[in-house]
């Protein structure tokens, strides 16, 4: 979409793959044939991606990260502000869009590598 010149459809849409690989962690803690928290199934019905990190039981690795990598806190924190509603907004910018695809494709300090060692 960033190739096509589709800003906002590319902010959106990246902020999404976050929000499902949090989702998928979660998902990951349940075991077959559990019946999950009540609490915490519904705690999982949010677009947030921060009270997702908690829901997922991410909280304390997340700290790490920050205070170990520069680079993966400024990551996170363009990433953290991302929300559903942006779709509805018009003022995504080229350079909005394209710094949130970086900050979470990132291979070295990316938020999406980071998820992805806690599947």
């Amino acid at each position: 979409m960033l190739a096509a010149q589709c800003y906002r459809g590319a902010y959106y849409l990246a902020g999404y793959a976050v929000e499902c690989a949090l989702k998928a962690c979660i998902a990951r803690k349940t075991r077959r044939h559990d019946f999950p928290n009540k609490d915490k199934v519904f705690k999982s019905y949010t677009h947030d991606l921060k009270q997702l990190v908690n829901v997922a039981e991410l909280q304390r690795s997340l700290s790490q990260e920050v205070k170990s990598s520069r680079q993966f806190n400024i990551n996170w924190a363009i990433v953290k502000d991302w929300s559903e509603e942006s779709r509805y907004q018009l003022a995504v910018t080229p350079q909005g869009a394209q710094d949130l695809y970086v900050a979470i494709t990132n291979r070295h300090n990316g938020v999406l590598r980071w998820i992805r060692g806690h599947w």
